[in-house]
Formats: structure tokens, C-alpha cells, sequence
């Protein structure tokens, strides 16, 4: 089976607003897409850390990343941390943040597409910042399709989120 192919990026991709955040372990890469995305055009908001700090805790950064995305503060989060992972599951908790662990292009647009993603994580000791930043300009020149199958699976996810689905 052939793999997809990525859709072509548009030359002039929408300005977003683009939350930032990692501990340690995705320092180095936040600076370098910080610095990348300012020169494409977008705003950044850095939720941290604004140092190197070998012992922080990417929960102390990631989760007001993650509120600030589920309050419309910012239009997008990036959030990083040594593996990724980590990131992934602390921003998760907020109720709104839809936040994946992605290393493929086709992921990075199709996440956003069919499930409306708004926090993409990355491990900044696990990704190169070449294809760090390919997987974000990717996950930011994506729209959310809306298709009526896409919307009630949110919708369901949104009522588990409120305690609307009881467990079985």
C-alpha cells in the first residue's frame, strides 16, 4: 500500500496565534520553531519555560498552554517536552484540548482535519527540527473540515469531558 501524500502547503499560510511551552527536554526545539514561526508571519505566546532549568516539570508549563487553548487565548499550542508524551497527556486533561503526539506529516494535518487537534506535541529529544517544523507548518496550515461525522464524535468526546457519559 502506498503511503498518502501530503496536500501541498499554500504559499501564504494563515496568521495564527501560537502557544509555546516545554520543559528541559523540549527546550532547544521551542526556541528554534519560536523563532521559525515569528519569521512565518504567526505571534507567539511563550508559556514557558523561559530558561533552561534541567529539573522543571513540563506540567508547570504545558497545562497553561492548554488552558489558554481551551479559553480561545491562543489559536494553537505547541507543547514539547523530552519525549513528547508526557506533554501529550498533561494537556489532554483540560477540558477543550484535543493534543496528540505526532511525528508525521500526515498525522500533523489530518489530526486537525478530521478532529479538530489544537495542541500539537512534539519530543524535542525524539524529532529533528527539520521535521519538527515540517509537522507544524502542516498542523497550522490545517483546517478542521467540520463534517457532520467528525462533529459528533467531538461532540461525545465534549460530553465524556463533562461527565455526561457514565461509565458502563
Amino acid at each position: 500500500m502506498n503511503a498518502p501524500v501530503p496536500p501541498p502547503l499554500s504559499s501564504a499560510p494563515i496568521p495564527r496565534v501560537v502557544g509555546v511551552a516545554s520543559d528541559h527536554g523540549g527546550f532547544a526545539l521551542k526556541g528554534a520553531v519560536a523563532a521559525l514561526l515569528r519569521g512565518a508571519g504567526h505571534t507567539v505566546v511563550d508559556f514557558g519555560n523561559s530558561a533552561l532549568e534541567p529539573g522543571d516539570d513540563f506540567p508547570d508549563y504545558v497545562i497553561p498552554l492548554a488552558r489558554a487553548v481551551a479559553a480561545g487565548q491562543v489559536d494553537r499550542g505547541l507543547a514539547l517536552c523530552a519525549s513528547g508524551v508526557g506533554a501529550s497527556i498533561a494537556a489532554n486533561k483540560v477540558p477543550g484540548v484535543r493534543a496528540c503526539l505526532v511525528s508525521d506529516t500526515f498525522t500533523a494535518h489530518q489530526g486537525v482535519e478530521d478532529d479538530d487537534l489544537n495542541v500539537l506535541c512534539l519530543g524535542g529529544l525524539v524529532v529533528g527540527g527539520a521535521l519538527a517544523w515540517e509537522l507544524i507548518e502542516r498542523f497550522l496550515a490545517a483546517d478542521f473540515l467540520g463534517a457532520e461525522r467528525f462533529r459528533r464524535r467531538l461532540a461525545k468526546v465534549a460530553a465524556l469531558e463533562a461527565g455526561a457519559i457514565p461509565p458502563p
